[in-house]
This record gives C-alpha cells, sequence and structure tokens, in this order.
C-alpha cells in the first residue's frame, strides 16, 4: 500500500472509497471491503481517500477515535492498494466542491463508493447528487448493530464517554484501547 497527500496521486483508472473514517468502525471496514472488491473485479486499484484530522475533530473539537498511523495500519490490513490523507486544515476547507471533484478526476474513478451521509467542498455544498454527475456513485448501506442501531463514530464516542467500552469494542470490531502494530 502507497500513502500520498492529496493532489499527489494519478491514476489512469481507480474505485475510491471518500470519508473520515475516524475510528474505521464496523460500518467503515464494510465500505472499504466492497470499494476494495470492486477493484479486484474490474482490475483497476482501490484508493481510500481521508482526512487529517477527521472534519468533525477540527470544527466541533470531537475526539479522535483513531491517530492517522493506526487509521492507515487498519487500511492497509483491508487490501487498500493507495490511500490518500489529506491536510483538513484551513487551506483545505477553504476548496470548494468543483475543487474536489477536479482533485477527484486525477484518479479516474471508474466507481465511487461513499457513506449515506457523504458531503465536500466548502460549506459542505457538495452532495452525493453532484458527485454522481461527474462520475458512476454508489452509496454503501448504513450499518447497524444487532440491535438495529446505526453503527457512526458519534454513537461510539458516546458510548466510550459513558464507559460503555465494550459496546464500542463491538462497533470498532476490535478493542480501542489496544495498541495497533503498524507493519
Amino acid at each position: 500500500m502507497k500513502i500520498f497527500k492529496n493532489g499527489e496521486l494519478t491514476l489512469s483508472q481507480s474505485v475510491v472509497t471518500i470519508g473520515a473514517f475516524d475510528g474505521i468502525h464496523i460500518g467503515h471496514q464494510s465500505l472499504i471491503t466492497k470499494a476494495v472488491s470492486r477493484a479486484q473485479e474490474l482490475n483497476v486499484p482501490s484508493v481510500v481517500y481521508t482526512f487529517d484530522p477527521p472534519p468533525r475533530a477540527y470544527f466541533q473539537k470531537q475526539m479522535i477515535l483513531t491517530t492517522v498511523e493506526e487509521k492507515i495500519s487498519i487500511i492497509k490490513q483491508l487490501g487498500v492498494d493507495y490511500v490518500i490523507i489529506a491536510s483538513f486544515d484551513e487551506h483545505y476547507i477553504s476548496r470548494s466542491a468543483e475543487d474536489f471533484l477536479n482533485e477527484l478526476g486525477f484518479l479516474f474513478p471508474k466507481e465511487v463508493w461513499v457513506g449515506s451521509n457523504f458531503q465536500f467542498g466548502k460549506g459542505k455544498k457538495g452532495t452525493i447528487e453532484h458527485l454522481s454527475i461527474q462520475f458512476q456513485t454508489f452509496t454503501h448501506p448504513l450499518i447497524k448493530c444487532s440491535k438495529g442501531e446505526p453503527v457512526s463514530s458519534t454513537r461510539i464516542r458516546n458510548l466510550i464517554s459513558k464507559e460503555e467500552k465494550q459496546l464500542a469494542n463491538d462497533l470498532l470490531g476490535r478493542n480501542l484501547f489496544e495498541t495497533i502494530q503498524l507493519s
């Protein structure tokens, strides 16, 4: 797996999945696994486009569930070919939705896979519908826990704050407090 900063990678074809992926919980894992599977079926590289720090940590000062190193380690285990890590800072957040779409164009995605609440660009002006005008876009279904409740990083943060560590770990698919070995 190779790691790039935003704007550094150009490919002739790919399957791309985009998200904050804070925690790389079971929903994120399902989305990334689907994108990797589609890339293999189409015989093109898989790309995960993610952010450091996650947007909610930047804007809302929310707790970060995984360091960028942990995130990369987990993504690598999912069989991804390339990871793009966008530095989520003042410069990045000033970019328009069109700028983001232009950057994605350099990856020549055959497919783009996102979660159901995906938005992009300054002021969240870019939507899944905007993305699908330019690229064949698929929305991965929301993953729910055994109780039928949606899995999300926000929910995991809330569980951690209530010290419901076992349920948080179940939603993460691993022990959050276990040190992840980088390989």
